[in-house]
């Protein structure tokens, strides 16, 4: 995930972080020391995937702006059936790739990692995903655009949940068949769930 310096200096020296549950809990994961790259604290990762708890085993996940891969990496930990991880600065893929082919050489997971603009990525024809991680840098203005190519695009599950992450004083824009399922705040960050249904017409 990627956020403004002057927003957040969440271990910002720090280039190492841990999976908190599930087959690789404790293992270590290293990321490149890219100023841009602010992964998701430990305390978050953990009250997200309390909330997804029922719906991480054996979900096809997608994971844009990957940045360090927590979020995708620690939903293949707890079971996830597949992820995909798209990150357009490309040691960070690289590391993402050396992390799995380390970690996996046992479970033999299902995981995609693609170097793109996530953009770029969702103008292609898309597969359903039942579980999204959309974090978007902060300053980027991306977000409303990137959720409606989900939405338009075919990525999205019948019921999928998305989890996203914005300034805490913003409200998100998203499509208007996400009903809200939850949110939090830390600091000058919101923390934001969503759940699709295909009912509602989207905006």
């Amino acid at each position: 995930m990627s956020i403004p310096t002057q927003t957040h200096r969440r271990g910002s020296a720090a280039r190492v972080l841990r999976i908190i549950g599930g087959a690789w809990r404790g293992r270590r994961l290293r990321f490149p020391d890219a100023p841009a790259i602010r992964p998701t604290p430990d305390r978050v990762r953990e009250t997200l995937f309390n909330w997804l708890a029922p719906a991480v085993s054996g979900a096809r996940c997608l994971d844009l702006f990957a940045g360090s891969g927590a979020l995708g990496l620690e939903a293949l930990s707890r079971g996830a059936a597949h992820v995909t991880f798209v990150e357009r600065d490309r040691s960070a893929a690289r590391a993402i790739e050396t992390c799995l082919a380390e970690w996996d050489r046992e479970r033999r997971c299902d995981w995609r990692v693609v170097s793109a603009d996530a953009a770029d990525f969702l103008g292609a024809p898309g597969r359903p995903f039942d579980l999204v991680f959309l974090d978007p840098p902060f300053a980027s203005g991306l977000l409303a655009d990137v959720a409606a190519q989900l939405e338009r695009g075919g990525w999205l599950a019948d019921t999928a949940r998305i989890y996203l992450e914005c300034p805490a004083a913003e409200q998100p824009v998203v499509p208007a068949n996400w009903t809200h399922a939850r949110e939090k705040r830390s600091g000058q960050v919101g923390y934001h769930l969503y759940s699709r249904h295909r009912g509602i017409a989207a905006e």
